[in-house]
């Protein structure tokens, strides 16, 4: 399993992605519901020392910060994963570069190559294994509405190998 860091949104942001997941699984797609948390994967590697709850703390200042989740994405060929593109904005990239900074010597074996400080692509997952049947209704559910205007309002630890949430303050 993986270890991440990870962006958690505001009450109604969540509840919004949320309708979004309870639309796709009402449709028959394979959502996240109700299993996952809303958030977007800021670094991810197999391991990420509980050091940096530390490190982080003091980012947490920079929170919330104004967000747009916008369009819908495919990651992948055959069986994809749907998401929604959370629009990169300049603060938005300053906090997943410095996050990414302070994280690095705490990171085993080595951060995968998509949380990058400029090859990053902030999204939060909407569904799993999409197959190409599926995909067209898939992105008309996922596509409703159009933009959520938010915030982003934490910072989280995941645990992947525990399934644990470890919240930043």
């Amino acid at each position: 399993m993986v270890h991440s860091i990870e962006l958690v949104f505001d009450p109604d942001t969540e509840a919004a992605v949320r309708r979004i997941w309870a639309d796709l699984a009402a449709a028959g797609i394979p959502s996240q519901a109700p299993a996952s948390r809303p958030h977007a994967t800021m670094v991810v590697a197999e391991h990420i020392d509980s050091d940096v709850d530390v490190l982080l703390a003091s980012l947490t200042r920079r929170l919330p910060l104004a967000c747009v989740v916008g369009a819908p994405l495919v990651f992948g060929r055959t069986k994809v994963v749907l998401a929604r593109l959370v629009v990169p904005s300049s603060e938005l990239l300053a906090l997943q570069a410095e996050v990414y900074r302070r994280c690095l010597p705490h990171l085993a074996p080595a951060p995968m190559p998509n949380c990058l400080p400029g090859q990053w692509t902030a999204h939060v997952t909407l569904a799993r294994r999409v197959e190409g049947a599926q995909l067209g209704r898939a992105l008309r559910v996922a596509g409703r509405p159009a933009e959520i205007r938010g915030s982003i309002d934490g910072l989280r630890r995941w645990d992947g190998n525990n399934k644990t949430e470890n919240l930043i303050s």
